[in-house]
């Protein structure tokens, strides 16, 4: 399973790529505003130097909601750095130019997922990614790595390629969830990722070697 980093913040991005297992990054707009970052021309800036820290897949989203202006969008966003995946939202239009770009060698990532029947479309429309919401469907009282393995069932029996890209992970036990439910991309918060480095017994256990280091 790949991980990625869903953020904007280039320190926590370096700090997530310091680790040596990042694989990507995913961003939208709420996360580009908490930063600071507006306007079109500073959004392409902020994008590059996303793609100057990590070396794989960033994922960019369109602003719009109809299909020529989201093609547009798309078109300029690729064309800031070959590493860009158009993120692109789960409506009508957003399947016609998953299609469009898919035909004209534009990589997508299909975002706002809440059902299998979604996923389906995606794949179909020849969507790189597709981005279930794992938090935000288990706060309307679902279970949302079911979903996860709903998809994965469809996939592999359909022959679809679209990687599943768990979103909205809250914590770290969601990240191991995902990855038993056969998600190929997790992407999630810094603190989450670094929350899998936490056990009480290996701060047990390193503190009575340290100590018994002492004694030698």
């Amino acid at each position: 399973m790949k991980f990625f980093i869903d953020t904007g913040n280039l320190a926590q991005i370096k700090e997530a790529n310091e680790l040596g297992i990042l694989d990507g990054v995913t961003t939208n707009p709420t996360l580009m505003a908490q930063v600071g970052v507006k306007g079109e021309a500073a959004i392409a800036e902020h994008y590059k130097a996303i793609c100057e820290i990590v070396n794989g897949d960033i994922s960019a989203e369109v602003l719009s909601t109809d299909f020529a202006t989201m093609v547009e969008e798309g078109k300029k966003l690729a064309a800031i750095h070959p590493n860009i995946v158009v993120k692109v939202p789960m409506i009508k239009d957003g399947i016609k130019a998953i299609k469009w770009f898919t035909d004209n060698g534009i990589r997508t990532n299909c975002t706002l997922v809440f059902s299998a029947g979604q996923a389906i479309l995606a794949a179909k429309a020849g969507a790189t990614y597709v981005s279930p919401f794992i938090g935000r469907i288990d706060d309307s009282s679902w279970d949302g790595m079911e979903l996860i393995s709903q998809i994965r069932h469809i996939y592999d029996v359909q022959g679809f390629q679209t990687q599943i890209l768990a979103a909205s992970i809250r914590n770290a036990l969601h990240i191991v969830k995902a990855a038993e439910a056969g998600a190929d991309v997790c992407t999630c918060p810094l603190d989450s990722i670094l929350g899998l480095l936490k056990h009480p017994l290996t701060d047990i256990g390193l503190a009575k070697f340290l100590e018994d280091a002492k004694k030698m």
